[in-house]
């Protein structure tokens, strides 16, 4: 083709060729440990499949390598379908586990005794 800018050329695959593509999308974490949490989300997780996550812990942020162990329907509106699925981490570095911890300990003192 003239005009090519293209460095290296393309092979026309003719649709055969497929694949899957990670996209960041907003969850809810419901519940958090040091091995795995509960999220919600907007679209369905793959019972199997491995996920980076990224959790905002206040003023830390990690990613972690997760394991979706159980995805299913939270809720069903008139335009919107909420899913629910249990995670288990997969990798946690030392930065990782210090977050998490430290996390957990700023929430254990913002909650007052015998809240749920």
């Amino acid at each position: 083709m003239d005009g090519e800018k293209r460095e290296a050329p393309r092979l026309d695959t003719l649709g055969q060729l497929t694949g899957e593509v990670s996209v960041l999308a907003p969850i809810v974490v419901y519940d958090l440990s040091a091995l795995g949490a509960r999220l919600e989300c907007a679209f369905p997780l793959v019972l199997g499949s491995a996920h980076e996550i990224r959790l905002h812990l206040g003023p830390d942020a990690v990613v972690v390598r997760a394991r979706v162990v159980h995805c299913q329907i939270a809720e069903i509106g008139h335009e919107l379908v909420r899913y629910v699925a249990g995670v288990e981490f997969l990798e946690r570095p030392p930065h990782v586990d210090a977050a998490l911890r430290a996390y957990a300990a700023r929430l254990g003192r913002g909650r007052t005794t015998g809240a749920p």
